[in-house]
């Protein structure tokens, strides 16, 4: 049996206090909706585009476990505008595993980018960001998982414990099937308190500032023969996108 600790959720009033705060804050998927300004039902038709996401030809460990999309966004005054399809880029300081390389992913589908739903929740979620930490413009990375039990064990966050390098992070979880584990856990980035939960309900979502705590999820096991976690993981940057002056 494997335990399953609910997430302390925020409400949507409440969500830059806790923050701010916390360094970490839960929405349910009702109060993401609102903070969209969305019917759930609209969030809920980006999900089956998850069916159709790519295997990540990148991991180190050899595994099948990962398929993902990725695409570049920017938030400001104007608005949100997709950028031109670039790589995904990390340093070492911040991903051991995959860092320091250029990993190109096929994009997000220009059928999903184009529903409302999409740009209303990623720029609400950058004007919770400019509420924490005013600016004027964030550089947003979009990214499509899907973890899945084919090896028999998916792993969520294969480099472990980590932050990303960026000023906030959104998991957004879309979908758990067939699956036990794959649980979130936050720790202070600077000392000993941590919070374990499983994000279980679809359109969830768990918002970290970045330079405040790291984060993982466990790996995932399936109930039966086989099963998958699908995520939505967008990140924020005002320093414009990583890896803009790697060589």
């Amino acid at each position: 049996m494997v335990a399953c600790f609910a997430a302390p959720q925020a409400s949507v009033d409440g969500l830059e206090a806790v923050l701010r705060d916390r360094g970490f804050a839960v929405l349910a998927p009702a109060g993401v909706a609102a903070l969209a300004g969305v019917a759930l039902a609209e969030l809920e038709l980006l999900a089956a585009s998850w069916d159709d996401l790519r295997p990540d030809a990148y991991l180190k460990d050899g595994g099948r476990y990962r398929k993902r999309r990725h695409s570049c966004f920017v938030a400001d005054a104007a608005g949100l505008r997709q950028v031109p399809h670039r790589m995904h880029w990390q340093s070492l300081d911040y991903n051991a595993l995959h860092g320091g390389m250029q990993r190109w992913f096929d994009p997000v589908d220009p059928a999903v980018v184009a529903r409302p739903a999409w740009s209303k929740l990623l720029l609400a979620l950058a004007r919770v960001c400019s509420a924490c930490r005013p600016e004027p413009r964030w550089s947003i990375e979009a990214h499509q998982f899907r973890i899945d039990t084919a090896d028999g064990v998916g792993r969520p966050t294969p480099e472990g414990a980590h932050r990303d390098g960026v000023d906030f992070v959104a998991v957004v979880l879309v979908a758990r099937n067939g699956i036990k584990g794959g649980e979130t856990r936050v720790f202070q980035a600077d000392g000993p308190d941590g919070q374990r939960f499983t994000l279980a309900e679809p359109w969830s979502l768990l918002l970290l500032d970045d330079a405040k705590v790291i984060h993982e999820s466990t790996p995932i096991q399936p109930l039966d023969r086989y099963g998958h976690r699908d995520t939505l993981v967008l990140t924020y940057r005002a320093a414009g996108f990583q890896g803009d002056d790697a060589g």
